[in-house]
């Protein structure tokens, strides 16, 4: 075979080697997945065993440590092992030292590849082979922890971002839930509040801010913000929403959102509606029965419309208040009204608690797998 012929297959090799390592290694994000996926592609066919260690995610190594790393092991973490590992600790000289790959990625050492092999060393294509599968695994590990600290950095803000609902006065009984609909994030742009007034009332919000994510985190903290302020003059709740929506509508660069407002008077046993573009409350009463209130909806806060209208219903002891966000009943594919109808003819048990309310819905509706945020608040008038 010629000299031009036995390159033209070398380089062949080296393609397929190539391709080959790009489809089994960096499938997720994940830096444990990633280093078991170069251990699992360089035993297929080129080592009888490997392992794979990473330095601690904190300083960056810079390539001239690596000889300082083979130095001291203590300094690495074996995250993935293949094969036959007790080559990879050889105890006398009948077993060969296994070969050490650096992971290098954009100048930065991230751990070694450790690949042996019983009968003997590598050969250069099979060097270049490992050398190749390693940097591709240092890529992907760069990204898993450019990803990792960008989530931990919106974790943070997140926390920050979330707020438990004020105390009500002690003559009402309280349970909030929050579940967002992204398992990676703690917020939304669901909110639920309690804000006191005089006389022992308290008003209570339920609000969803349009979109998702922590954007709409954001801007649920502003809208948050700005009721508490509205609600401390003591209007009456559709006041309360067109003093917030001429507020918001100043602003061009808000987003909509939905609410609704009851405030709570337990001494004369009544409680008053007003909306904003939000699904109505619903109450469970002493039997356990379900029963819609109709609450004319306005236009969401955040157009300048206006015209919100209040409405006022007897509220006994023996009543529970349920209000909640769409992400708790809407469903894909299905009409509001059939979403609504279901919990409407839900029957709960006699005598449970409102922390127990909120479980029985949340549980029955399916609340915790659905495909939006859900914030969901119940609340009872306590006895004298």
């Amino acid at each position: 075979m010629s000299a031009i012929s036995t390159g033209h297959a070398e380089r062949a090799r080296r393609l397929r080697a190539a391709e080959d390592a790009a489809e089994r290694i960096g499938s997720t994000l994940d830096a444990g997945t990633t280093c078991a996926e170069l251990a699992r592609f360089v035993c297929r066919s080129l080592c009888d065993a490997a392992a794979v260690e990473l330095l601690p995610d904190s300083p960056d190594h810079p390539a001239a440590d690596l000889d300082a790393v083979d130095g001291h092991p203590a300094a690495l973490h074996r995250v993935a092992t293949e094969g036959r590992t007790p080559l990879l600790e050889p105890r006398g000289a009948a077993v060969p030292a296994p070969l050490s790959v650096p992971l290098l990625a954009h100048g930065r050492l991230y751990g070694v590849l450790r690949a042996a092999r019983a009968g003997g060393g590598f050969t250069a294509h099979e060097t270049a082979t490992l050398q190749h599968a390693a940097r591709l695994a240092a890529v992907h590990l760069a990204h898993a922890r450019r990803h990792a600290a960008a989530r931990r950095t919106s974790l943070d803000l997140q926390r920050a971002l979330l707020a438990e609902p004020g105390r009500p006065h002690p003559n009402l009984e309280l349970a909030t839930r929050y579940l967002p609909a992204d398992s990676g994030a703690l917020v939304g742009g669901d909110w639920c509040e309690a804000v006191r007034l005089h006389f022992g009332r308290t008003l209570l919000v339920m609000g969803d801010v349009m979109g998702h994510g922590l954007e709409a985190a954001v801007e649920m903290t502003a809208y948050r913000s700005g009721l508490r302020y509205v609600a401390a003059a003591e209007l009456p709740p559709h006041r309360v929403l067109r003093q917030l929506d001429a507020v918001v509508a100043r602003d061009d660069h808000r987003r909509p959102a939905t609410c609704l407002l009851a405030q709570i008077d337990p001494a004369r046993g009544i409680a008053s509606f007003a909306s904003a573009g939000h699904l109505p409350p619903v109450v469970f009463g002493a039997d356990g029965t379900a029963r819609p209130l109709p609450v004319p909806a306005g236009p969401p806060l955040g157009t300048g419309a206006g015209g919100y209208e209040i409405v006022t219903r007897g509220l006994t002891p023996d009543d529970t208040l349920l209000m909640f966000t769409d992400g708790l009943v809407e469903r894909r594919g299905e009409d509001i009204d059939a979403s609504l109808a279901r919990l409407a003819r839900m029957r709960l048990p006699a005598g449970a608690g409102v922390a127990e309310v909120l479980d029985e819905v949340l549980a029955r509706l399916g609340g915790r797998c659905g495909e939006d945020d859900v914030a969901v608040l119940a609340a009872r008038i306590r006895r004298r």
